[in-house]
């Protein structure tokens, strides 16, 4: 942990030494969709309904260019938009990629975009975690204007050549796809590309017992990962620099690593021949440790705390010049905390938080090769994200992800921690909207549930809260992020789904209806995916605290859900989820003791939940004549990132209407 008080060897480069707080607002990305407009609360749903405006703002490294993505209408697919960063009124380049969807893009060299594309091809699934979806790759040279489209299976960029202008390594499948071996294991190649002529040569060839291939900052290869399926073991490698040869440094079971993970996040910078690690070494919570490869062996614990999981490690501002060094790591409680252990860059963080206006979660989005022009983000529970362009040492906004919403029209965000009936302290995000206490309530559960929320921006809790619910959500027993004992308490006794983790999120209203902050008589639920099934279980229970629950693509029988993947595990992981689905309370079998109003909605190309989860549920509560109400979303998929303006505006419509007019007599 001494590491971590490091202080700044020496001053901010001048270019950042910006005056006062000068601000050059850009007109460049702002057209009358986008335009900021103040409006009084709550806002009109089309607002939180709209895709990013823009996103994935970049410099090329030279700083010549600035690229980003935009929509320039609410039900338009992106575009890519290119400025020159010396001066952003000007015209951009403009390329869409009909009939295929732009998901991102980023910089390989000065004059070269690699961006990824999809194309909903087909109407209906394919079977389980089988999408509507095809995918490719594409990349644009900025200088001749010219595309090329790489249509590979499962070809992404694995590295960018920081000190190679004109080639990056790419990887691709190779091999069957399917089997017990899953996506983590599955073979990979990997090959130069020259972005010049278009050619490629193979480097490495990888194959299920050696594989997944890390390159370090200079585009040599030093880290694998391989899987021994007779002894069911996870291998790690590194080849020691000036060497050719993989040397095996790790092994684990896969009884041990789904609890016990050890993440290699990079190269220690202070210390030869040892990577960084986030693991938990015999401890409740993931910490950042220094690894011994040579000796296979921890050897100094960096950062850890005993309430949250190190979240990840954070990369120096200017990975041209830095490639692949680590420069501090991150958690996340009230807020994303980043501690750090190069004076440098603290310090740059610190002086952009003093520019930047209402600085929440501020990163170095993308910075030249010089390191003189950067592009930098703010995100926060009242800003869904904003871009700034710093160069000549002034700022100018570039503009936000959702600019039709300000800071003082969204609300704030409290951490917290309550305890369960059982004593069991549950940590909490309230998203707490204007006015006075109390407030009507909706609970909502994240999906998972092996995952958790976070402290910034919300979409849906942040609708809610504009449409004047108090929000809470809890990060029940089997949340990740707060330690294994938290998690694994979702596992006592085989299973505590519908059961204590239920508890946990009941537990929740009843902690806020204590603090006078919610309303006792106006209480809802509302999740999607595992949260759904939390809303489904609530709507049987007894005794009853809600008026009405809300059900997104909710696991209506969890035993059909684990049929769908119980061979793709193996051993004590497997048999911990078939158990914890199994025993399970099944919605399913519950819906004679529905007791209250219900609103089902599931999108009908769902992959992770099919809509056959509804479609039964749906005929349980007809054939019990319950109050329900189903909307299904026209291909609508089960990921939030698939979700098209159609999709959101049906969904948020549906949720405030029936919030307002049919939760409850007399509605929440």
């Amino acid at each position: 942990m001494t590491r971590l008080t490091k202080t700044a060897i020496g001053p901010v480069l001048a270019a950042f030494c910006l005056a006062g707080n000068a601000q050059e607002a850009s007109e460049t990305t702002e057209t009358p969709e986008t335009a900021v407009v103040e409006t009084s609360i709550p806002y009109p749903l089309d607002y939180f309904a709209m895709r990013p405006v823009i996103r994935s703002v970049s410099l090329s490294p030279d700083g010549k260019y600035l690229a980003l993505m935009k929509i320039p209408a609410k039900d338009a697919d992106p575009v890519v938009e290119v400025y020159e960063a010396a001066d952003l009124t000007k015209e951009p380049f403009r390329m869409n990629a009909d009939p295929m969807e732009i998901t991102g893009l980023r910089w390989v060299s000065d004059t070269d975009i690699v961006f990824d594309l999809r194309q909903q091809v087909t109407d209906k699934i394919e079977g389980f975690n089988q999408g509507t979806f095809r995918f490719k790759l594409g990349l644009l040279n900025m200088a001749t204007k010219e595309l090329k489209e790489f249509e590979e299976l499962g070809i992404s960029v694995a590295h960018r050549l920081a000190h190679e202008p004109n080639k990056i390594i790419i990887s691709m499948v190779e091999g069957d796809v399917d089997g017990r071996l899953g996506r983590t294991f599955r073979p990979r190649s990997y090959w130069e590309l020259n972005l010049k002529r278009g050619s490629k040569r193979l480097l490495i060839r990888g194959k299920a017992s050696l594989g997944n291939i890390t390159f370090d900052g200079q585009g040599n290869p030093w880290l694998a990962r391989g899987f021994d399926e007779r002894k069911r073991e996870l291998i790690w490698y590194w080849r020691p620099p000036g060497t050719s040869n993989w040397e095996e440094f790790r092994r684990e079971h896969v009884d041990e690593f789904a609890f016990y993970p050890f993440r290699v996040a990079g190269l220690d910078p202070d210390k030869p021949n040892h990577a960084l690690v986030i693991a938990r070494n015999g401890h409740d919570t993931e910490g950042l440790w220094s690894y011994d490869l040579a000796n296979k062996a921890f050897v100094e614990a960096i950062y850890r705390r005993a309430d949250v999981d190190v979240g990840g490690v954070v990369g120096h501002s200017n990975p041209w010049e830095n490639p692949f060094t680590v420069v501090g790591l991150w958690y996340d409680t009230d807020r994303t905390h980043v501690e750090y252990f190069d004076g440098d860059e603290q310090a740059l963080i610190r002086q952009l938080e003093g520019l930047i206006p209402h600085a929440h979660d501020v990163i170095v989005q993308s910075r030249s090769r010089d390191g003189a022009t950067l592009v930098v983000a703010n995100f926060g529970p009242r800003d869904p994200g904003t871009y700034y362009l710093i160069q000549g040492g002034r700022l100018h906004e570039i503009g936000g992800r959702n600019p039709l919403l300000s800071y003082d029209g969204l609300a704030d965000v409290e951490y917290v921690t309550y305890e369960a009936r059982d004593g069991t302290k549950i940590p909490a995000y309230i998203t707490i909207p204007h006015g006075e206490p109390p407030f009507p309530l909706v609970v909502m559960p994240h999906g998972g549930p092996f995952a958790r929320d976070g402290s910034g921006y919300d979409e849906w809790a942040q609708m809610l809260a504009n449409n004047g619910y108090l929000v809470i959500q809890p990060q029940f027993r089997g949340s990740t992020g707060f330690g294994i004992a938290h998690e694994k308490a979702a596992y006592e006794n085989g299973g505590q789904q519908g059961r204590k983790m239920q508890d946990d999120k009941d537990d929740a209203a009843t902690y806020l209806v204590d603090r006078k902050l919610a309303d006792p008589d106006r209480l809802a639920m509302y999740g999607w995916s595992y949260g759904g099934y939390a809303a489904l279980a609530a709507a049987s229970r007894t005794p009853q605290l809600y008026q009405c629950v809300i059900a997104g693509a909710a696991v209506a029988d969890p035993t059909m859900q684990i049929n769908y993947y119980r061979f793709r595990f193996f051993g004590a992981v497997r048999d911990r989820l078939v158990k914890m689905d199994e025993t399970a309370i099944q919605p399913i079998d519950e819906v004679a003791k529905v007791n209250v109003p219900m609103l089902i909605i599931h999108g009908s190309v769902d992959q992770r939940v099919p809509v056959d989860h509804a479609r039964k549920y749906l005929k349980e509560l007809h054939d019990h004549e319950k109050d329900y109400k189903y909307v299904e979303l026209e291909l609508a998929d089960h990921f939030s990132n698939t979700l098209r303006y159609e999709h959101k505006i049906q969904l948020y419509e549906s949720i405030v209407d029936y919030l307002a007019n049919d939760c409850g007599p007399g509605g929440l």
